[in-house]
């Protein structure tokens, strides 16, 4: 029987030390994360060298522009979140995935296994988009998986005999809706009689990427004021934790109606605005949060963080947020009255027999 199953291969620049690993996104379910496996080749002078090799799980968050660094100021973290060693061999329990298991028969007596586990505090991949023009290191949180060989684990390696693949903490929708979103907001005056009244409610609470968002609007107009025009917009939310001052807002979808206006004194509205948030009409525009970004991989925006506890946002580098907002304008004198909903926008858990389809370019 034949297996097909899909692979990802890196070399080093001296081709002593090759990366197989079958998967570089791996899964966040808030509890506990996938583990991180893959397989190590050594070439036969190392072997016989007896070259220490270690593999790490490398955790990269820019939190500012690297134009702006100066001498001694850099605007980087790099963590190590784990570190062990694969070549020689050290004595531990180890359950070795079905692909291991496969390449470690193919590749031969060179082939070295390894499993890490990425702790279920590290923050999801997530950056913030730059300009088309800056080639700069993007500002978020980014992955690697490092191999390099040392004395130690604390050695610094060395560009020729290192390999750093990017990979990806991703989080999934859950399986089950919550509450409706709905809430009435009011507006009195100080001097008319009267009170304006706005009612906004969804759909749903969880939308997948490129849903459509279904916003029931409906006003009440008790008061004596007259409203001008309707705006409904998405604003995604982004929260940089490091920073008091780190937080801040986006609008990625808008409509802007006025049908049914003006709302005259004692009168009624109600109607439906229809809003789609991409990133393909905001691929413009720096600051939006996008997936971390793999070479050769088509990204999206950013889905909801979902954190287990409010005690461990620190541990997370950027945490990123939606929300529908709608406004009622009076006119330059009557002011505004503004509603919003959060809601949650996430990826669906793929199926398994879209996992299986998608596992079908190299032979085993």
């Amino acid at each position: 029987m034949v297996v097909n199953f899909k692979v990802f291969k890196k070399c080093s620049p001296n081709n002593m030390i090759t990366l197989y690993m079958n998967r570089r996104e791996f899964v966040d379910s808030v509890t506990q994360v996938e583990p991180i496996d893959g397989i190590v080749v050594l070439d036969d002078e190392y072997v016989r060298q007896n070259r220490k090799i270690y593999v790490q799980l490398v955790c990269n968050f820019r939190y500012g522009r690297e134009d702006d660094e100066m001498i001694g100021l850099r605007f980087q973290k790099e963590l190590t979140l784990v570190s062990q060693q694969v070549y020689p061999e050290l004595k531990q329990d180890m359950q070795l995935s079905k692909m291991q298991e496969r390449l470690l028969k193919k590749l031969g007596a060179n082939a070295f296994p390894f499993v890490m586990q990425m702790p279920t505090s590290s923050p999801a991949s997530v950056v913030l988009q730059q300009k088309a023009s800056d080639e700069s290191q993007p500002c978020g949180v980014q992955y690697f998986v490092k191999i390099f060989t040392g004395d130690s684990d604390c050695d610094r390696s060395h560009r020729r005999s290192t390999i750093n693949l990017g990979i990806r903490k991703v989080q999934y929708a859950p399986t089950k809706q919550g509450m409706q979103p709905c809430t009435v907001v009011r507006k009195d005056f100080l001097l008319s009689p009267g009170e304006l009244e706005l009612e906004v409610t969804l759909d749903k609470q969880l939308y997948h990427h490129g849903e459509k968002i279904s916003v029931n609007i409906c006003v009440r107009n008790n008061s004596n004021k007259v409203v001008k025009k309707v705006k409904a917009m998405v604003q995604q939310g982004v929260d940089v934790v490091l920073f008091q001052n780190g937080q801040f807002r986006n609008t990625i979808a808008h409509m802007e109606t006025s049908e049914g206006c003006p709302l005259n004194p004692g009168s009624s509205l109600q109607k439906v605005i229809y809003l789609v948030p991409t990133l393909v009409s905001n691929c413009d525009r720096a600051g939006i949060a996008v997936e971390g970004d793999i070479k050769r991989k088509e990204t999206a925006l950013a889905s909801t963080t979902l954190i287990a506890s409010q005690d461990a946002r620190d541990a997370f580098g950027i945490i990123v947020s939606y929300a529908v907002k709608v406004k009622l304008f009076l006119g330059a004198l009557g002011g505004e009255l503004c509603a919003e909903l959060p809601f949650i926008l996430m990826h669906p858990k793929p199926s398994r027999k879209a996992q299986l389809e998608a596992e079908a370019s190299v032979e085993a």
